[in-house]
């Protein structure tokens, strides 16, 4: 496990229990519907941060994908010049969020790892379940590596990651470019923050009941189903689903963050052993205290495990 300091631990504890309280006074997410958590997340009425959007940093560009557009939502490092591009892929159960909403993250990250950050506008569950969310990602990935670098104008240098269940389409989105293209090696490192790598439930996912910290488990089977309308437990451990159960030889290093008080706990230690099984190097940051989400809100903890994701980024990509 990390090793944090006892202020910082104090400040997760404060912020756990009062989130909690405030949950407590909400209609779990699973309860209400979809669009009107959206609204939420968008105009800053729901638990997460209001968005902050940088439109003096940000531009949006439209590509093709199989099925139609995609849209793109970029922001490069404002003080250095490029040394790559990030493809980020966001969370939100694969039925929220959006490419827009994560503007200020995105640009600090840009800003601490010199990487022209490309964030994927993928279709949402339910109204386009699998595998139309996968689909756009795996698109969006394989135009930056045929068109984007010079499109960006910034070197052929690439890491890809995402929160939740942005880490499980990254994963699926470089098992995706193996599997049906032969790209090996083209992303230089994986950024994979308390992703969802097992979609038929881990142990820590099944036992954690119904106390919501973001997450709980009929919160997580709700999106789950979404995602997967008519599809059973025994079909989701397809690996273009779940890909802890994939074959994960000719991966890039990959880190792998999450928290103790997170369900998705196993997924990021089970992945992490299967990864580095298969051959990758990794690195784990399990981070005591930490909830699902912890690295969308204000905390000393926040800041030290975003720190390391950027080390991480400049060690794999040279910056």
């Amino acid at each position: 496990m990390t090793t944090v300091a006892e202020d910082t631990l104090a400040e997760t504890r404060a912020f756990n229990a009062e989130l909690e309280r405030q949950l407590a006074t909400r209609p779990p997410i699973h309860t209400v519907p979809v669009e009107q958590t959206r609204r939420e997340r968008r105009d800053g009425t729901g638990i997460f941060p209001a968005p902050e959007y940088l439109p003096e940093r940000a531009r949006d560009l439209t590509i093709e994908g199989r099925d139609g557009e995609i849209g793109l939502r970029v922001i490069a490092p404002e003080n250095a010049v490029a040394v790559g591009a990030y493809l980020n892929i966001h969370g939100g159960g694969w039925s929220l969020s959006a490419a827009d909403l994560q503007d200020v993250l995105l640009a600090e990250l840009a800003d601490a790892t010199s990487l022209c950050v490309v964030s994927v506008e993928y279709r949402l569950a339910p109204e386009d379940p699998f595998p139309a969310g996968p689909d756009d990602c795996e698109d969006a990935a394989l135009w930056l590596l045929r068109d984007g670098f010079a499109a960006l104008d910034v070197p052929a240098v690439a890491a890809i990651g995402g929160d939740s269940a942005g880490g499980h389409l990254s994963a699926l989105t470089l098992l995706r470019l193996r599997d049906r293209h032969a790209i090996t090696g083209a992303f230089a490192a994986a950024n994979l923050v308390y992703g969802a790598f097992d979609l038929s439930m881990t142990p820590s996912q099944r036992n954690w009941g119904d106390r919501n910290l973001i997450l709980s488990t009929p919160i997580i089977q709700w999106f789950s189903d979404q995602f997967l309308p008519g599809i059973d437990a025994e079909a989701r451990r397809d690996p273009d689903i779940s890909p802890l159960y994939a074959d994960l030889r000719d991966m890039p290093p990959a880190l792998f963050t999450v928290g103790t008080l997170d369900p998705l706990l196993d997924d990021s230690l089970f992945m992490e052993t299967r990864w580095r099984a298969a051959g990758a190097s990794t690195e784990l940051r399990v981070w005591p205290e930490a909830i699902h989400g912890f690295n969308a809100f204000p905390l000393k903890l926040t800041a030290a495990a975003r720190a390391e994701q950027y080390a991480f980024l400049r060690d794999a990509v040279g910056a």
